[in-house]
């Protein structure tokens, strides 16, 4: 399957070993001077060794790779020692993997649970607080109907009234959002329910959050104006087929040119040769629901 895993640049590497010891899930080795993946099985794309590459040798990309698989990993690290462990389990907390983690702690209850950090199955092992994102502002395009500037400026009560909900509590429960950062194979899409929303969607539905976002897992995309979009269809297809997401709603404007995110989906869908329930929703540029319903 495609999904994001590190790419290190052999030119680049000096091979000053700072990356290795950053590796918690051992999937770094120092091989002929040079730092190697040894396993793609190890890797959980996450780049947790980015960081520490003096050189900028190491990068994420998306390459066919085997699934990260969370048992062999930590049945291998507990030979590292409780501080290891430790350190895989915080990096699993910190990205939100909690299906991961989950793994990890049932192997460790069950093979070596004195390696469990006093404390972690009470409090760490919960969910994570949602990420807080900042929005990421849309690029106006040129040459469609659907990019023709509209003023509707609100009047003053307006103004005031929506001011009152600036401290709504934000729904988002995972990150990245964008389509082409996520990983179709993340522990957060296993059984999900999915919305796939046009950038666009979320700055003009004034309750997006509440209305489409809540309990659900996110992906934005623009299907005019990205790039690589067969990289969209096999994504959504690995979701359906390896994450076994639950149902997936298609959030989109009016404009002609934000139809092609609904044949995208429908597009991953027949890849997939999985059947799931998908829905359509259809926004106005004044933020109003013009038509929702299951296809």
């Amino acid at each position: 399957m495609k999904r994001q895993i590190i790419n290190i640049n052999e030119e680049k590497c000096t091979g000053c070993s700072l990356c290795i010891p950053n590796c918690n899930e051992g999937a770094l080795q120092l091989i002929d001077g040079k730092a190697r993946l040894i396993s793609d099985l190890f890797c959980d794309g996450l780049g947790a060794c980015i960081g520490h590459c003096p050189e900028g040798a190491i990068t994420i990309i998306e390459r066919e790779a085997e699934r990260y698989d969370e048992i062999k990993v930590i049945s291998e690290m507990v030979h590292k020692g409780a501080n290891t462990v430790k350190a895989h389990l915080v990096h699993l907390v910190a990205h939100n993997e909690m299906a991961y983690l989950k793994d990890g702690l049932a192997f460790l209850r069950a093979h070596n649970p004195e390696l469990i950090p006093v404390g972690f199955t009470a409090s760490i092992e919960k969910p994570a607080a949602p990420v807080q994102a900042r929005p990421v502002e849309p690029v106006c395009g040129g040459g469609c109907p659907g990019s023709a500037p509209v003023d509707f400026r609100i009047d003053q009560k307006q103004v005031e009234e929506a001011g009152q909900q600036v401290h709504a509590r934000s729904e988002l429960c995972q990150w990245p959002v964008q389509l082409h950062l996520l990983n179709p194979a993340a522990g957060y899409f296993k059984g999900a329910d999915v919305v796939l929303a046009s950038d666009c969607s979320a700055f003009t539905v004034g309750d997006f959050h509440n209305r489409f976002l809540k309990g659900k897992i996110l992906a934005i995309a623009c299907p005019k104006l990205d790039s690589n979009k067969d990289s969209y269809v096999e994504k959504l297809a690995a979701m359906i087929t390896e994450s076994h997401i639950n149902t997936l709603t298609v959030v989109m404007m009016e404009v002609p040119c934000c139809g092609g995110l609904l044949q995208l989906a429908l597009s991953g869908a027949n890849r997939a040769g999985r059947k799931i329930p998908i829905k359509r929703v259809i926004v106005s540029v004044r933020g109003e629901i013009m038509q929702e319903e299951w296809i």
